[in-house]
């Protein structure tokens, strides 16, 4: 196994173990809760990940703790000048957690712990969830007098439904695992302990699917859910028009210095 702590912020590790990479936020002295050097370091990792070939599934959880994440370190952000907390915190939070949904490979978070406020915003950029039995899920935010900044009304709305949201960031319900199972919130529930074993299993189904028909799933679902619209749009007209003759007698009108001729038949 390849460990990737030692280049980074080791409250954030990142194991390869191929094909598939458990990413760790391993902060349970404070709840695994992510400060602004963290938040930086998932997205180092993030891009770390998407360029293995050799990484078919990818796991992120916590470390072993009460809480999966508790999301965003208030003790980090809470001093901040308003201007501060909307340029920097939110965006860059934003940032990663963008980076992670729209991550290639299919990505499983194990809910070891609870996940409230920016630890379920973390979740939701899975691709499936996990649930310990012991597990509570919710968006305490607005008891605090702040809102779901790392789109939790966006994301959250359009992966589990817009009166759940309300429910949980207006109301303040919180949900046991078995009830978020029930309304959609998380895809399976585990025992205490066994979450990652059971993530382990279906990763490694994953990673036996056709690793281009699976990224280019999973891109339009994305576009579909209105994650990324544009960059899949591009994406995918770019994977094809790399792989057309027309580029082919492109680059060799280029190389030879000579006008393309794209009417005539490339060779085998």
């Amino acid at each position: 196994m390849e460990t990737m702590s030692d280049q980074g912020d080791p409250r954030i590790r990142l194991d390869f173990d191929a094909p598939v990479a458990v990413l760790t936020v391993s902060r349970a002295d404070k709840l695994n809760a992510l400060d602004a050097a963290m938040v930086e370091a998932l997205a180092d990792a993030c891009r770390r990940i998407e360029r293995r070939d050799d990484i078919r599934a990818v796991i992120l959880t916590g470390a072993e703790g009460k809480a999966f994440s508790a999301g965003g370190d208030i003790e980090a952000w809470s001093g901040e000048p308003p201007e501060d907390f909307g340029r920097f915190w939110v965006r860059e939070g934003h940032e990663a957690f963008d980076r992670l949904a729209r991550l290639r490979q299919p990505v499983i978070a194990v809910l070891n712990g609870h996940a409230l406020g920016g630890g379920l915003e973390l979740a939701a950029c899975a691709d499936l969830r996990i649930a310990e039995a012991h597990v509570k899920i919710g968006q305490p935010e607005t008891g605090l007098g702040i809102i779901p900044g790392w789109s939790g009304t966006q994301r959250a709305v359009r992966r589990f439904g817009s009166q759940l949201v309300r429910r949980m960031a207006l109301f303040g319900e919180i949900f046991a695992a078995e009830e978020a199972l029930r309304l959609g919130l998380v895809d399976q529930v585990a025992e205490k302990g066994e979450g990652l074993s059971v993530a382990r299993a279906i990763a490694s189904t994953v990673a036996k699917r056709g690793p281009l028909a699976t990224e280019t799933t999973k891109m339009l679902v994305n576009m579909a859910e209105g994650e990324e619209v544009g960059r899949v749009g591009e994406a995918l007209a770019g994977m094809l028009a790399a792989n057309s003759a027309e580029l082919r007698e492109g680059i060799s009108a280029f190389r030879e210095k000579r006008p393309a001729d794209f009417g005539k038949k490339p060779k085998d």
